[in-house]
């Protein structure tokens, strides 16, 4: 029996590697054509206690090298750390306060998560003072943009007649557990959510990063705007979803110079990152969440286990296969290609991290957005 586990596990390894869109490798998208007319862009950014970050953010969004006319709208969401004041602040050094707006969000209404209620308010305040915009970046407020990084983007957008492009953005890897974690974070979102399938029309596959979303204005008024995914907590995949099956074009890719300037210093930061919403990516259902564990014990655990124990030469192979697969991505990271035998370590944090997910939905203490709790019926959150 375990060597047919062995077998199994191998199979699927080369499955992964050939048939699914080729998800592991990481082939960054070309140079496309500008386009003549460049469209008003205005960028929503929900804040909510970000002094650390709000000021970089802020600044890296007015300093974008943007042939057209680009705005920034932050939705302040009750901070209490003086967030709006540093935005300010940062848009008077840059001499560009002129382009900022900072908007108060009005109390959280029944039956929305914290941050779609703060980016409404943001979106309907950008239709209100930019009537004339045609694309909305929704971005968060502790994301570094590259100064040419909108400029790629909506070249791409126009070029490729998109609805909706998406980037995941470099996430830290300064410290240790980041190092651990983080690669590996990025490989099972791409393997869940293959990039290519995502920007392949025929196939129903969509995701998205929430954040940094490009989107025609046009297109969110037509899926409903954020009202329609008011209480998601994967928001950005579920509008993503939203756009694709009412026929919307998408693209997501890896982001090499626009970065997070969030640090997870330690396990905790780290742990709630994947319990925060790994169980709500499998529908909170128990039977998901038993096959999802028992594909991680066949296919990550039990190859390096049975190799080391003197188990079938198979073993061996599926581990290689599942070592391959990781190396790109730790090349993408700039780490050394020597850590990707121990994905099975990493894929035990994160079943562990999954099981608490569970185990948090069951207790009513659903997901968490700047400290406040998501109730699991998706209604009011808590204070």
């Amino acid at each position: 029996m375990i060597g047919f586990l062995a077998v199994i596990a191998a199979l699927a390894w080369g499955w992964l590697l050939l048939c699914r869109g080729r998800f592991w490798l990481v082939d960054l998208p070309g140079p496309v054509v500008e386009p003549a007319h460049w469209p008003e862009v205005v960028a929503v950014l929900p804040a909510r206690d970000e002094a650390s970050v709000i000021a970089a953010a802020v600044r890296s969004l007015l300093c974008q090298d943007y042939p057209g006319r680009l705005s920034v709208i932050v939705a302040d969401d009750h901070s209490t750390d003086g967030t709006a004041e540093l935005a300010r602040a940062a848009a008077t050094l840059e001499g560009a306060s002129e382009r900022l707006t900072v908007v108060a969000a009005a109390p959280l209404p029944y039956g929305w998560s914290g941050k779609m209620w703060a980016q409404s308010q943001g979106i309907a305040a950008a239709a209100s003072v930019y009537p004339g915009a045609e694309l909305w970046l929704l971005t968060d407020a502790d994301i570094g943009h590259a100064p040419d990084q909108l400029r790629t983007m909506v070249a791409r957008l126009e070029a490729e007649r998109r609805d909706m492009v998406s980037l995941m953005v470099r996430l830290s890897t300064d410290s240790l557990v980041e190092k651990a974690i983080v690669p590996a974070f990025v490989f099972f979102f791409r393997l869940l959510y293959p990039f290519r399938w995502v920007a392949d029309p025929s196939r129903a596959t969509a995701a998205a990063a929430g954040g940094y979303i490009l989107i025609r204005r046009t297109m969110l008024e037509r899926v409903g705007g954020l009202e329609w995914i008011r209480d998601a907590l994967i928001d950005d995949c579920t509008l993503a979803r939203r756009v694709k099956s009412s026929g919307g074009r998408l693209s997501l890719d890896l982001a090499e110079r626009t970065v997070s300037l969030r640090q997870y210093t330690g396990v905790k930061g780290l742990w709630m990152m994947i319990a925060r919403s790994a169980y709500t990516q499998l529908r909170c259902s128990p039977l998901l969440l038993a096959g999802t564990v028992a594909a991680m014990v066949v296919g990550f655990l039990l190859p390096p286990v049975l190799a080391l124990a003197g188990g079938p030469a198979i073993a061996w192979l599926a581990w290689a296969e599942m070592a391959v697969a990781f190396a790109p991505m730790l090349r993408f990271y700039r780490l050394p290609v020597i850590m990707a035998p121990l994905l099975p370590l990493v894929a035990l944090f994160y079943m562990a991290a999954t099981l608490d997910s569970a185990r948090r939905h069951w207790a009513g203490r659903g997901g968490e957005w700047k400290g406040r709790l998501q109730a699991p019926s998706g209604g009011q959150e808590n204070p």
